[in-house]
């Protein structure tokens, strides 16, 4: 685990420095459009944003291949060289777009091809665990075909759903810090290495995450752009195939019992026709709302508009924060309900506890203007928007009982001596002298 830790706080570290001096290279590089319909913030940002992140990506495989349990990796496995390849190239592509703004199909195509050089290079998916089978091996072009379809899908997921400031980056984290649990609880608790790559990925991907946080919360200093968004969606994809291609389904079964015990245990997270459902699955529902939504009206599927999730939520009244927050909310939910799942699929409290966070973030939807109270003593631990309220009222108070103590004053008639001399002037003798 120091390991990993390790590799995330190199990988945030040397993200977050980076970032400062590529928001700099942007601005002198016109990397920042103008302010269009679909946009949500007011003034021209630049992007670029994923320059910084790959650089982390390759900081954090650089330490990773450096240390002593980690090195294992890179020996047993050509994953991380894997990795690193398509996300140069979909980093590639996404640069270029966010200067040139290049045309949509293009980067469906770079994105296939940078799925098909990981798959050229082992990441690909082997076999697929199905309740009630069994595991069920796939042929090359299935295995093939499948991969692309995952990857894909993930990166226009993650895609579609950087609308607001923070948004993509901390529900990809959250994602990623539900993976990484995951992965490593197969690792450590199963013995099985095979889980070793798709954990270092996820501790890489949390690394990326928080490093890029504190520069594109509200209001957002850089975007990541589309380099930044296909990059972290690729990485999480490569994870899912990782534990799911090259992961042995008979040393689960030497655990789990049986063949059909095993898949049982491992479907609801990692089973790759479900995994953007379940890790991603409120980008994954923007994805699917918004294709349907632009092929009804007669539009590109890629065509952008204002009708994702988080433009909703900011139409019915919810700031930008809280939009953001209740999108990490419900993906937290989604994710961690689908790991507590796989620990214990049997327990009774799981479920209702998944319920009842549900019915709060029902609530949490339907009240926008809701300000919560928070206790006097607790007011210097929240966000200054949760106390000025209070502090608004007690200066009106205090104003109000200062008017009433106050002595009572003569008004002085127009044309009286006043100050030093000068002269009191009605609204009569300011209106001559004006005119």
């Amino acid at each position: 685990m120091r390991e990993y830790l390790l590799t995330l706080c190199i990988t945030a570290a040397v993200t977050y420095l980076l970032t400062g001096p590529v928001r700099k290279f942007a601005i002198v590089a016109g990397a920042m459009p103008e302010i269009r319909a679909r946009d949500v913030h007011r003034e021209p940002t630049p992007r670029l944003g994923g320059i910084a992140m790959f650089f982390g990506l390759c900081a954090g495989l650089l330490v990773a291949d450096h240390l002593a349990n980690l090195n294992e990796v890179f020996a047993r496995s050509n994953e991380p060289r894997a990795l690193l390849s398509g996300a140069a190239l979909i980093w590639l592509i996404g640069v270029l777009d966010d200067k040139f703004e290049i045309d949509a199909l293009i980067k469906l195509g770079g994105q296939m091809i940078a799925a098909g050089v990981m798959v050229m290079q082992g990441l690909t998916i082997l076999w697929l665990p199905i309740p009630g089978v069994g595991n069920v091996a796939l042929t090359q072009w299935q295995g093939t075909l499948l991969t692309v379809a995952l990857v894909v899908i993930t990166i226009n997921a993650v895609n579609f759903v950087d609308g607001l400031d923070g948004l993509a980056a901390g529900m990809v984290c959250i994602a990623a810090a539900a993976f990484f649990l995951y992965a490593y609880r197969v690792w450590v608790s199963y013995g099985i290495e095979a889980a070793a790559p798709a954990t270092l990925f996820a501790a890489i991907l949390m690394g990326m995450c928080l490093g890029f946080l504190p520069h594109n919360m509200h209001p957002a200093r850089i975007f990541m752009g589309d380099s930044g968004s296909m990059l972290i969606g690729l990485v999480l994809a490569a994870g899912a195939i990782s534990i799911t291609g090259q992961l042995d389904p008979d040393a689960l079964n030497l655990y789990a019992g049986s063949e059909k015990a095993a898949v049982h245990q491992t479907v609801p997270v990692y089973i790759p026709l479900l995994l953007p459902l379940t890790i991603i699955a409120v980008p994954a529902a923007d994805l699917v709302l918004a294709i349907v939504r632009r092929t009804w009206r007669g539009q590109s599927p890629f065509a952008a508009d204002r009708g994702h999730l988080h433009h909703r939520l900011l139409e019915i009244g919810h700031s930008h924060s809280r939009a953001v927050l209740i999108m990490y909310f419900w993906s937290a939910l989604i994710a961690f309900g689908a790991l507590a799942y796989s620990v214990n699929s049997a327990s009774m409290w799981i479920v209702l506890g998944v319920v009842f966070l549900s019915a709060v973030g029902l609530v949490l939807l339907l009240l926008p203007r809701f300000t919560p109270r928070v206790p006097v003593w607790a007011q210097r631990f929240v966000p200054p928007r949760y106390r000025r309220r209070r502090q608004a009222v007690g200066e009106a108070l205090a104003a109000e009982q200062d008017a009433a103590q106050a002595p009572e004053r003569t008004p002085v008639p127009a044309g009286a001596p006043g100050v030093n001399g000068a002269t009191a002037v009605g609204p009569r003798s300011r209106f001559a002298d004006r005119r």
